[in-house]
């Protein structure tokens, strides 16, 4: 195993921690599966010719957006649970706050992005971080989001009930600032996302059974020879004069 130079987590804990995401990534997708919601030729045919690609480029972007959706999940799972390997207190409770240090008396909830909660969901938040401060008066509270607006540790500041709220031990934190709170290091997440790739790609290559499986293009060739025909007909085929296509 390669030195990845992290310092805050060791190359055996973070290899774990990348593989177990890769795991739960989806890493396969059928025709079947592809054609769920039944695809769009109008639109691939659109997308294949504005953007000057071919029709084969276009069902494959295709893939990768529907592969995507179900994602989400697997970089929430990267973020939230790295910091199982931290010690010193810190903990990924099955229930509470996505992260705990009852000894620092810290409590996080982590977003990916800074615009990934609703006024509602907001709201719920924040009373459940207020709820935090009754239960324990030396608690802090932070809204961590990965990708923030800029690198910051502010304090939230929210309307609740149509009445401005803030404490200055209820928090929003970019993930930076979050790392340097946990690790003591402010370059400690830089460091991360510079060696992720490296990460990444020795999980790939020792593990075979993590790589993509795309049987799309086979299944479609097996319908017709001509990839644009064959998409017509997936989408098409009991429409009036779309069985001429097979002629």
């Amino acid at each position: 195993m390669r030195n990845y130079n992290l310092g805050f987590i060791s190359n055996e804990d973070i290899y774990k921690h990348v593989k177990n995401t890769v795991e739960s990534y989806r890493r396969e997708i059928t025709l079947h599966q592809f054609n769920e919601n039944i695809v769009d030729p109008i639109k691939l045919t659109f997308d294949s010719k504005v953007y000057g690609k071919t029709i084969h480029q276009a069902i494959e972007d295709e893939c990768f957006r529907q592969i995507d959706k179900s994602n989400g999940n697997s970089i929430g799972y990267f973020h939230q649970n790295l910091f199982k390997y931290v010690g010193n207190g810190w903990v990924v409770p099955k229930s509470g706050f996505d992260v705990e240090n009852k000894r620092l008396h810290i409590f996080v909830e982590l977003k990916n992005k800074h615009n990934t909660m609703n006024s509602a969901s907001s709201q719920k938040t924040y009373m459940k971080m207020q709820a935090k401060l009754l239960e324990d008066d030396e608690a802090t509270c932070y809204l961590v989001e990965a990708i923030s607006k800029k690198s910051k540790d502010d304090i939230w500041k929210l309307t609740v009930d149509k009445k401005p709220c803030s404490h200055k031990r209820i928090r929003r934190m970019s993930m930076d600032k979050f790392y340097e709170l946990v690790f003591g290091d402010c370059k400690a997440f830089y460091k991360l996302c510079i060696a992720l790739p490296n990460i990444i790609e020795d999980v790939v290559s020792d593990n075979e059974g993590l790589a993509l499986k795309n049987t799309v293009y086979e299944e479609l060739t097996r319908e017709h020879a001509d990839l644009l025909t064959a998409i017509y007909l997936l989408a098409f085929s009991t429409y009036e004069g779309f069985n001429e296509l097979n002629d």
